[in-house]
């Protein structure tokens, strides 16, 4: 185990510097220039050229590079291009949105895709669990942006029973208000990985209930029902924490999407607006910032199925 998990140290660490590599080397494939940005349409070339030798944008690439990843192995994600505020200041709190949202949107997609991926495997062959199935696979194909609209027109339009947009001012000092706009945008992004979840759910259950541990206790007089969720049930859930991580990078990408449709303060928003505004700095730390959250939840997820498998134990792993 402790083998495995140094391993997994290993390509946790290569992971963020190849995805520091990327991220750097993308933008600058970006067109405009942050300094004439800067600038505005009225700024001389000569007051340009100013700008760039002030923000150490006329040095070598590599340099540039290097300077970054030193600050960012002091977690010091440097300054923003455009206000000259810490970068790391400003994620952090956007992250008291961000983050929030991807859990409660964790905890719901958990909600809605274990328990009905069970049944739809229990009932495999009756209309309820193709019901089920048919219904997964298509709110897995739908947009999180449509599903979104939805249910504002739904939800908040029609029903009026949650706030459309925004996030309160004050943030988290009032935290029922600030869960409440949370809910709408985090069952629009739970609905959909909840139908993912679903589905690899469904397929770890009917697995189970071919094996032989559950057909054995069939046998002995227990129903199959009751002999997958007695016995099969744990592995079930291995295979499903198996996924989370994956699940985890589509959260990621849903709240960027979900925190536009919705206004909420958080980090997609902000790295939407960084993007259009070429502040490089910010939007680089914004992306490594989210990237690792997303490697070290893969890292956590490998670990905790690694160590609660038992076929990984008895291998001595």
């Amino acid at each position: 185990m402790i083998r495995f998990t140094a391993g997994r140290l290993v390509l946790f660490a290569l992971g963020l510097v190849v995805a520091s590599v990327l991220i750097f080397a993308t933008l600058r494939l970006l067109p405009g220039d942050v300094a004439q940005v800067i600038a505005g349409t009225t700024g001389s070339p000569a007051q340009v050229a100013a700008l760039r030798t002030e923000l150490g944008l006329d040095r070598a690439i590599v340099s540039q590079y290097l300077d970054w990843a030193g600050g960012l192995l002091r977690l010091d994600l440097g300054r923003s291009l455009v206000t000259g505020t810490p970068v790391g200041d400003e994620i952090a709190d956007k992250l008291a949105v961000t983050l929030p949202l991807a859990g409660l949107s964790l905890v719901i997609g958990l909600l809605i895709g274990v328990p009905l991926g069970v049944l739809a495997a229990l009932r495999r062959r009756r209309p309820l669990g193709t019901a089920v199935s048919v219904g997964a696979q298509v709110l897995a194909a739908v947009p999180a942006v449509w599903a979104g609209m939805l249910l504002i027109a739904l939800v908040a339009v029609t029903l009026r029973w949650l706030p459309t947009q925004g996030f309160p001012i004050d943030g988290w000092s009032d935290p029922a208000a600030a869960l409440r706009s949370l809910v709408l945008p985090a069952v629009t992004i739970g609905l959909v990985e909840g139908a993912v979840l679903l589905r690899f759910t469904r397929s770890a259950a009917l697995g189970a209930l071919d094996a032989d541990y559950v057909r054995a206790a069939a046998a002995k007089g227990m129903t199959r029902d009751r002999a997958l969720v007695r016995h099969g049930l744990p592995n079930v859930m291995l295979s499903v924490v198996s996924v989370l991580g994956i699940q985890v990078a589509g959260l990621v990408v849903g709240a960027v999407l979900v925190e536009q449709l919705f206004s909420l303060p958080g980090v997609g928003r902000m790295l939407v607006a960084d993007v259009g505004r070429r502040d490089l700095t910010k939007v680089q730390g914004e992306l490594m910032t989210l990237t690792a959250i997303v490697l070290a939840v893969g890292f956590v997820v490998d670990v905790v199925h690694r160590s609660v498998d038992p076929r990984s134990r008895e291998r001595g792993e």
